[in-house]
């Protein structure tokens, strides 16, 4: 059994590019894989083990990502993956889940995007501008090839100025900083949240305009437009079940029917659409097997490492 670390799957320097289409991929692959619910154990001070197997018979791969949250801890959040061969039954690798979780979850944003925005989309506004945002950038930057766009910000304690420095180098952003969260979403043709916790809703109504995709990747804040959005989709119907207005969306499905021809998803320009697609183990899994095919290629069997990162990253 190998342990692949954070370093190690950094060295192997995995493009946005590559993120995206892996996590196309495993989208395609969900009706055939097996993904059982998650098993979740909380203690006290707010410590939780949740628990996700997924099984993905087109690899021959068994999976599991044990996600855990220490307060007290450097990270406080930290993820880590098993990877099986489900022909040998051989344990293959334990591996940092860290850089994986960050990144497929950019890119299940990212994609979302791509599928369900309007073609004259170019105003993007962003609310909670951490690692997640970062990452669903890069990746949007990724596919989006040389095409203009215009990011908007939402000011929280300075995060926007190291957002922006972030992302100096690239010669098609430009950005624009607003100090309310319903300003920065009133004409907007993408709106990104990756705001962690909402206790009230964003925007009123009147903000969201015609054609509007909002991508709430940590699904707070928008419980209005549950309501009155035209389409909702998640990438997993058990995310949004229990939502309080699930029984009221207008029109509703899986996200992965769209991209295997089995729903249409946007088909109007005017159309307003949720994207609840916040990122299953599924994706986790398949970036871990791979990321286990890419570092077996390794010249030195040596540069894989048994270290974890103990220190707060940036992508």
């Amino acid at each position: 059994m190998k342990v692949i670390d954070f370093n190690t799957i950094k060295k192997l320097s995995i493009s946005p590019v590559q993120c995206v289409k892996w996590v196309e991929e495993a989208c395609r692959a969900k009706y055939e894989a097996k993904l059982p619910p998650k098993i979740s154990i909380k203690l006290d001070g707010q410590v939780f083990f949740n628990t996700m197997p997924v099984y993905l018979p087109g690899k021959e791969r068994f999976g599991v990502k044990v996600v855990s949250r220490y307060p007290g801890r450097t990270p406080s959040l930290q993820a880590d993956i098993l990877l099986f061969d489900t022909q040998s039954g051989q344990t293959l690798a334990l591996m940092d889940g860290s850089w994986i979780t960050a990144m497929r979850t950019g890119a299940v944003a990212a994609l979302a995007i791509r599928t369900l925005q309007t073609p004259a989309a170019r105003e993007y506004a962003f609310l909670g501008l951490g690692n997640t945002a970062r990452a669903t950038l890069l990746c949007l930057l990724a596919i989006a090839a040389d095409t203009p766009l215009h990011i908007r910000l939402l000011a929280y304690k300075g995060q926007e100025n190291a957002f922006r420095e972030r992302f100096a180098a690239c010669p098609q952003l430009t950005f624009s900083v607003y100090h309310s969260a319903g300003e920065l979403i009133r004409g907007a043709d993408v709106v990104v949240s990756c705001v962690t916790a909402a206790s009230e809703v964003f925007a009123p109504d009147e903000v969201f305009k015609e054609g509007v995709l909002v991508v709430p990747v940590h699904t707070r804040g928008f419980q209005n437009c549950d309501l009155f959005f035209d389409k909702v989709y998640a990438d997993d119907t058990n995310h949004v079940k229990d939502f309080r207005y699930f029984d009221r969306f207008r029109r509703f499905d899986e996200f992965h029917n769209i991209l295997l021809g089995a729903n249409k998803g946007r088909e109007s320009k005017l159309e307003r659409i949720l994207a609840y697609n916040i990122g299953i183990a599924l994706h986790d899994i398949y970036f871990a097997a791979e990321i286990f095919a890419l570092a077996e290629q390794l010249a030195d069997p040596a540069e894989i490492q048994t270290t974890t990162t103990t220190d707060k990253f940036w992508v």
